[in-house]
């Protein structure tokens, strides 16, 4: 694949992106929590059933030279798995 900062093509490692973990005070956290808190329900409707059979997955392209992380457009797949 090509590697933009080594700008030629080089082996990349691939991996699959994962969400970090959310901050607990982050400002649309607490005003989430605010709405949501005593009578009148949900700030909007909670997704009960899913219409999508499928969820989309990002993969990180990691150039073996220089380390730069390329972020892969999502792609829908049912599973991903990555052989070595």
């Amino acid at each position: 694949m090509y590697c933009p900062k080594c700008k030629k093509q080089t082996e990349h490692t691939v991996t699959i992106y994962k969400k970090g973990k959310e901050r607990a005070f982050a400002e649309g956290a607490r005003r989430h929590a605010e709405e949501k808190r005593g009578y009148g329900g949900q700030k909007y409707a909670e997704l009960v059933r899913t219409a999508k059979t499928t969820k989309k997955i990002s993969l990180l392209m990691k150039c073996r030279v220089c380390g730069f992380v390329v972020p892969k457009e999502g792609i829908r797949v049912r599973k991903v798995e990555l052989v070595e």
